[in-house]
């Protein structure tokens, strides 16, 4: 019996970017969950199903460093990804005192972003 898909949550307030990143994941074999902010990953069970987590820093209300924040206060274990088209050295320390695997200065190539999900979760 083959295995189940692992399934990427994609957090980013881009609808076409959202878009872009399901098909790019899908193509690769990879699930997808899809959420326009912060917010609306926290107003559902987010967790459950869900190998990693993709997230934009930058986001329109909570950021995606507040998000991995309060996911680890919860006591989430799950694997982030931080991506960001304004990258500086401040955010990228943010990012990783938050905890992350990777951090992707958007645009980024697909290759970069399979390499990521592939070390964040082995077997991907």
């Amino acid at each position: 019996m083959p295995a189940a898909p692992r399934t990427v949550a994609i957090v980013d307030d881009d609808a076409e970017l959202l878009k872009g990143l399901e098909r790019l994941l899908n193509a690769h074999g990879l699930g997808t969950k899809a959420f326009p902010s912060a917010e609306a990953f926290l107003a559902t069970d987010s967790g459950i199903g869900i190998d990693c987590v993709l997230l934009d820093v930058h986001l329109g209300g909570m950021s995606g460093i507040a998000l991995r924040r309060a996911l680890s206060a919860a006591g989430s274990r799950l694997p982030v990804i931080f991506m960001t088209a304004f990258d500086d050295e401040a955010t990228r320390q943010q990012a990783q005192a938050a905890g992350c695997v990777a951090y992707l200065r958007k645009p980024f190539p697909g290759r970069a972003l399979i390499e990521a999900i592939a070390q964040a979760v082995p077997n991907s």
